[in-house]
């Protein structure tokens, strides 16, 4: 069904000290915006349930209002506050892909904010990556992982890169280097059908 990608070997990750993971974590509670390391990008994380946090990520980053943003969870609590429903084939998309670079777009949750829904979906993934995942345990909520850049703009794979895009207008967590690439592939889950929004860093195939 799907395959992963193979290539040179990723920079080596390089994570921050659990301090820091708290202090963006208490960041994310007031509603600021925090830049953290991904498997593939730096991202732009916000409390993705609070409203007036993803209207600031959107201001930030000069996103259109109709774009929607997608969410990193950690287990099944937190995917259960965002989705209506996991689809058995989401649950094996999960189990073979997860954490890693594969976002499922799968039935939203009534009442969920609209920035996180097109056409009644919801995106979300599992990160691979210890610093992102780190956050979003230690906020205990889902956070949003759009990419670290200004709308149009090249994707971040340095904390550098983002300080320079943003000019301090949201915190950083260092996490050296990022491997760049390939985007998350996204797809869709309508029942026991699957539907590839975007090719990226998974290689997922007919069903």
């Amino acid at each position: 069904m799907s395959e992963r990608r193979n290539g040179p070997l990723p920079p080596p990750v390089v994570e921050p000290f659990p301090e820091e993971i708290l202090f963006a974590a208490e960041a994310l509670r007031r509603g600021e915006v925090v830049a953290y390391p991904t498997e593939t990008f730096y991202g732009l994380g916000v409390a993705a349930l609070d409203e007036l946090a993803l209207a600031r990520l959107r201001q930030l980053k000069g996103r259109a209002a109709e774009k929607t943003v997608s969410v990193l969870v950690a287990g099944d609590e937190m995917i259960d506050r965002l989705c209506r429903t996991v689809p058995p084939l989401g649950r094996r998309l999960m189990r073979e892909h997860w954490p890693g670079p594969l976002t499922l777009a799968l039935p939203a949750r009534r009442g969920i904010p609209q920035a996180l829904v097109k056409d009644g979906f919801v995106a979300l993934r599992d990160s691979s990556h210890p610093t992102a995942r780190a956050l979003v345990l230690a906020l205990g909520a889902p956070v949003t992982a759009t990419s670290a850049n200004l709308a149009g703009a090249r994707p971040a794979t340095t904390s550098e890169e983002v300080e320079d895009a943003f000019d301090g207008r949201c915190r950083v967590l260092a996490g050296g280097i990022t491997p760049g690439g390939e985007p998350t592939t996204i797809a869709r889950v309508r029942g026991e059908s699957l539907e590839i929004l975007r090719q990226g860093a998974i290689k997922l195939g007919p069903c």
